[in-house]
């Protein structure tokens, strides 16, 4: 079923596939490879997400993971929006203008309803659409009332706090973060741009940390010198303390009871506990000419070795979805393997 609106194209199936510019190398399917330790030890699944013919659906990535309450998962790539069952079959799409060059994604259920909520870095906006049709409830441009002078806008992250309040980074121009209430209106906004303590040096990804009581923002400070880390602050916009340095070029997070999933952009995850320890590190790329590269074509895939990791996610039962930063669009499944003896 296609449904067309004025800015909105919904493709249900596998129609969509069509659309979407190929990579023609087939990467044949291996064995799975194991990586991590102890409870956050993951397991990967060869071909999952590809098309019967082996090749990726997707086209470049540059995006984020987020999954709904019956367990699909969706993914933003250029070209917009794919939804996959857990066994790695489409089920159906969001594409066209609208839904392209979805950076980062949140999810959120208000009022019995699901919603993605989206910040795209090149079209200088955030959005919000319905997951159930994909209609677009809610545009956030660059808030004039801010008073700000900017000569650029170019939202890379999207949170949104319990009471509804929106917060847009403007991590790839100012730096500053943005906040609206639920129907979009400016409130205020937080943060410069710098490498002091109390700056942002590219505001990359961001989310709600609701491993804490109020919560917070946990924000990925991806290019602070000399290494990347991320900061807490809390829902006004006042600092509280650096999480955790060190980390490589950090573009996301993702929370899941007690823990956070972390894709580094040099080619690795790293997962952290409660008190914000690394505890496991996910698909590390040895080979530094292909960590934090886009041009990594299909054929040159390597079975749980990364090459951009850019977005993560948690389902239900503590498995991971991962996507690369990536030419040929890459998604992958981890799953938790239980090494308690039964």
């Amino acid at each position: 079923m296609t449904r067309t609106n004025a800015g909105l194209v919904v493709v249900w199936g596998f129609v969509a596939i069509i659309l979407v510019t190929i990579s023609t190398t087939v990467v044949r399917a291996t064995e799975p490879v194991r990586m991590g330790c102890g409870d956050m030890t993951f397991e990967t699944v060869p071909g999952w997400g590809l098309r019967p013919d082996g090749n990726s659906p997707l086209g470049p990535t540059h995006g984020g993971v987020v999954i709904d309450t019956e367990g699909n998962i969706y993914t933003s790539a250029q070209a917009g929006v794919f939804v996959f069952s857990p066994e790695g079959k489409i089920v159906h799409t969001y594409l066209g203008e609208d839904y392209s060059n979805l950076h980062d994604m949140e999810i959120r259920q208000e009022d019995g309803e699901e919603y993605i909520y989206g910040a795209r870095n090149k079209n200088a906006e955030g959005i919000k659409f319905r997951v159930r049709g994909g209609d677009v409830v809610l545009r956030l441009p660059f808030p004039t009332e801010s008073g700000l002078a900017l000569k650029r806008f170019s939202p890379t992250a999207i949170t949104v706090a319990d009471n509804g309040d929106i917060y847009l980074s403007d991590g790839y121009a100012s730096n500053h973060i943005f906040v609206f209430d639920k129907s979009g209106k400016y409130l205020r906004h937080f943060g410069t741009k710098g490498n002091a303590m109390k700056e942002f040096n590219t505001a990359h990804g961001m989310t709600l940390d609701t491993r804490y009581e109020p919560h917070r923002l946990l924000i990925c400070d991806r290019n602070h010198q000399p290494k990347g880390r991320l900061l807490h602050y809390d829902l006004e916009g006042n600092f509280i303390e650096e999480v955790i340095t060190g980390l490589g070029m950090p573009t996301s997070v993702a929370v899941s009871g007690d823990y956070v999933s972390v894709p580094d952009l040099h080619g690795r995850l790293v997962i952290l506990d409660r008190s914000n320890t690394i505890i496991a590190v996910l698909g590390n790329n040895p080979d530094r000419k292909k960590g934090r590269k886009f041009n990594v074509p299909q054929s040159d895939w390597v079975e749980g070795v990364f090459s951009g990791t850019h977005g993560s996610y948690w389902d239900r039962d503590g498995n991971l979805y991962v996507q690369d930063w990536n030419v040929s669009g890459r998604l992958m499944k981890l799953v938790r393997v239980n090494l308690q003896p039964n």
